[in-house]
């Protein structure tokens, strides 16, 4: 789960920009020279303009480019954003898909508009929507995807520099990506605290799940005020680590991969423009995504002829990922990963199952003990 706006449509735009008009076949040429000098011109003016202007690195525009600069050794650390998208394929809704997201299936909540579930001063007033519908969407009903074992695989071949996630969903970590690895800017189930500025108690993923599943508003042991995942609600600053791992991270950025969003949320989408100007940036997802630039210019509009770095994979996140991992020579390697690590998770469920059955039967016998002893007596 992130807050994923619906994807910005480029194509209209794309549509609708001046194509350069052609040659009559009596042109000489220098005249088709001058035509090209003038694209030059204005490709380098729409560069500079936007402060993508730099050196060339990708040999080409395409994921085989992309494959051949990470199999360089000049590509050594890699920042993946990452947003709903990269866990629809685990069953998890993105947010604002007109018929299968979130916000087109929260009626039942009689919200006074969808948005409410996740505003702060809503919940504080109001919280059974939101802990009704955590209950239905709670991490551990659900395990990773491709794509996040793409990223784990990433880490393993010591590129990964590290993941900036918009999900609370902690697939990532169930992956196996580890504290350090991860950025998430909107927060997490993983812990939670007391809504209280002048308490703030802090308690466990478990302690919220053990609430959550009784039916429970999770309140306060301390103070008896709500208790809140840390999951960043429309009003709440995003965690200070964001900003601070953001300064140092992305300078050093060698490529940069962007699945599953629709750059449209802010601050995270502006990290798109942290790189340097000759970081390569990959775009895996549905559609063509980015938002605007400072001039009102769709930063992802310089593809193609207009670009020396931007690659846009269109696809799911998890088709794109094998791709890539294809033409690393990775493929094998990651399908076999998603399997044992689903295998291991289907089994601990299975193990988790078959002891509550247990204990459900042991409290069963001793009820039933208890009950003919009283009957003896």
């Amino acid at each position: 789960m992130s807050d994923v706006p619906e994807a910005c449509k480029t194509k209209e735009v794309e549509d609708s920009a001046p194509e350069p008009e052609e040659q009559s076949g009596d042109s000489s040429d220098d005249g088709e020279a001058s035509g090209e000098s003038e694209m030059d011109f204005l490709r380098n003016l729409f560069s500079k303009t936007l402060g993508i202007s730099g050196e060339k690195v990708l040999d080409e525009l395409t994921l085989e480019g992309v494959a051949r600069y990470i199999q360089s050794g000049a590509c050594k650390n890699i920042i993946c954003m990452v947003g709903a998208g990269i866990s629809t394929s685990a069953g998890i809704p993105d947010f604002r898909s007109p018929e299968t997201g979130l916000y087109a299936n929260l009626q039942k909540y009689n919200l006074p508009y969808p948005e409410a579930i996740f505003q702060i001063d809503y919940f504080k007033k109001h919280p059974e929507p939101f802990f009704a519908l955590a209950r239905e969407l709670y991490p551990g009903l659900f395990k990773p995807t491709v794509c996040h074992y793409f990223i784990k695989l990433l880490k393993d071949k010591g590129l990964l520099k590290r993941c900036y996630s918009q999900n609370i969903d902690t697939l990532e970590r169930v992956a196996g990506l580890e504290s350090e690895d991860l950025i998430e800017a909107h927060g997490t189930f993983y812990s939670s605290h007391c809504v209280s500025f002048m308490c703030r108690s802090e308690y466990s993923m478990d302690w919220m799940k053990v609430k959550i599943f009784s039916d429970d508003i999770p309140k306060c042991e301390k103070c008896n005020s709500l208790v809140k995942p840390d999951i960043v609600f429309f009003g709440e600053n995003l965690p200070k680590r964001f900003f601070t791992s953001m300064a140092m991270d992305f300078p050093r950025c060698d490529l940069l991969i962007i699945m599953g969003t629709s750059l449209q949320v802010q601050p995270f989408a502006a990290l798109v423009g942290r790189v340097s100007k000759s970081c390569p940036r990959l775009l895996i997802n549905l559609e063509k995504a980015g938002g605007v630039s400072p001039h009102n210019f769709p930063w992802w509009r310089l593809l193609n002829a207009r670009s020396f770095r931007d690659v846009a994979h269109i696809s799911t996140c998890d088709d794109g990922c094998l791709a890539l991992a294809d033409l690393l020579g990775w493929k094998a390697e990651l399908e076999e990963m998603v399997k044992r690590e689903h295998e291991k998770i289907d089994s601990k469920a299975k193990e988790e199952q078959a002891n509550q059955s247990a204990v459900a039967t042991g409290k069963a016998e001793t009820g039933k003990a208890e009950t003919g002893k009283t009957k003896a007596e």
